[in-house]
């Protein structure tokens, strides 16, 4: 995981973005405009942090807070045109990367990786729900 973050991290640089903003940015390009809350569901972490990474995406211009029309007083936070720009190069960075580092990999392999991971994933969130009262 600490890799991968630091492949991550090293491909920000000069963007202006941070691993915490991108993953907010890249949730947005993904799914649309979206609440705080729901930003916080999609990424497994308390509201309130979610609420200082969109203070951030804010700041550098990436996002903007837009009307919810299902919700007067909760604004859907949403991407700006630069911050669309940005997360769409990031991410098409990201997959040239991935292609450049596993395109020999064989479909068979990656397909059994995921599914590991993917139950590891499961598990780890069991056990720590487990011991949280």
């Amino acid at each position: 995981m600490q890799a991968a973050e630091a492949a991550v991290e090293r491909g920000l640089e000069g963007s202006g973005l941070t691993v915490r903003m991108r993953a907010v940015l890249e949730i947005l390009a993904d799914g649309g405009a979206a609440t705080v809350p729901d930003i916080a569901q999609r990424l497994e972490i308390k509201r309130q942090y979610v609420q200082l990474m969109i203070n951030d995406t804010h700041a550098a211009g990436f996002t903007e807070a837009v009307p919810n029309p299902r919700h007067q007083r909760s604004k859907l936070i949403a991407l700006t045109e630069v911050g669309q720009r940005l997360i769409t190069q990031v991410m098409q960075r990201e997959k040239e990367l991935l292609k450049r580092i596993g395109g020999d990999l064989p479909d068979g392999e990656l397909g059994i990786t995921l599914k590991t991971m993917q139950q590891l994933i499961a598990r780890l969130k069991s056990a720590t729900e487990e011991k949280t009262p």
